[in-house]
């Protein structure tokens, strides 16, 4: 095993090539596909692959699935995280090579997308309004968005949070998602193919975790309950948001309540969206400590 210092001169060594900075450059900003580093480097597909092997040897990057893409990022969290962003900072942001290779990826991920910025109506502009408010009451930490979709809660919240993770089933939608955090320059996201009966994250490793209008539709809704209570660690907050649609607010609540009471967390009130006629439904529910319940 190499130490410290030889693994940071290895580093060292790994970022002296230039267009292995440009590499991390770029994944230091998103997440992104081989295929993307190609086509905004201008290289081919083999020298891009060898050049990102040699990154991950060095533990500058690493590599992971999603669907039937793979994608490299710089991790930033971990025991060398701290160094990482050391190693980051020694780089110019400003340096024109990498301007001209962030724009191109950019301008590669606002094409892929087709999915022109909609503008909020008054609804939303409600349903963003609350959920900022629930970043002062308490810090998002690190958060888990179930169901993300397109990545608008993501987009609104990460700047908030320390660390934003989405989780959807849409192939289609996270390549969207991606394509927005990048134009609106999140680098703390990311996207993950996730069952949100048993999502691939450990115990207790997020801070705040969202049902994102996917209890409606679940087969299973007291098990998606229980699998975001497991993620939670103590003191975090699960946030119930859900479409009002058919069933109504008052039975939207009965159930928040009964799937609570079912996963030993307490709900707070929840909130109607907009107050009159309401569209959407917003509740907090936090663990029961176990000497509570006893």
């Amino acid at each position: 095993m190499l130490t410290t210092t030889e693994a940071l001169l290895q580093q060292l060594k790994t970022l002296g090539d230039p267009m292995r900075a440009r590499l991390v450059m770029l994944c230091s900003l998103g997440e992104c596909s081989v295929s993307e580093l190609v086509e905004t480097t201008a290289q081919s597909q083999p020298r891009i692959s060898q050049h990102l092997k040699q990154l991950c040897d060095a533990g500058l990057m690493e590599r992971f699935r999603d669907g039937h893409f793979v994608y490299y990022r710089v991790p930033m969290r971990g025991a060398q995280g701290a160094s990482r962003r050391r190693l980051l900072a020694l780089l110019p942001d400003d340096e024109p090579q990498f301007v001209r290779d962030f724009e191109k990826l950019k301008s590669l991920r606002a094409a892929a997308g087709e999915s022109p910025d909609i503008e909020s109506d008054d609804v939303d502009r409600s349903l963003h309004r609350a959920l900022v408010a629930l970043t002062v009451a308490a810090p998002l930490g690190d958060m888990l968005d179930i169901g993300c979709g397109q990545g608008r809660i993501l987009k609104l919240l990460a700047s908030r949070a320390g660390r934003a993770v989405g989780v959807d089933v849409d192939s289609d939608a996270r390549r969207m998602a991606r394509a927005e955090l990048l134009l609106a320059g999140l680098p703390n996201c990311s996207l993950r193919q996730g069952d949100m009966y048993a999502l691939p994250f450990d115990d207790a490793e997020f801070d705040t975790v969202i049902l994102d209008d996917v209890l409606a539709t679940a087969e299973l809704p007291a098990d998606a309950v229980a699998e975001a209570r497991r993620l939670l660690r103590p003191g975090g907050r699960l946030l119930f948001l859900s479409s009002c649609g058919e069933r109504g607010s008052t039975d939207l609540g009965e159930q928040f309540a009964g799937l609570c009471a079912d996963a030993g967390l307490r709900l707070a009130q929840p909130r109607l969206i907009p107050a009159r006629n309401p569209l959407w439904l917003l509740a907090v529910a936090t663990p029961i400590a176990v000497t509570e319940a006893a």
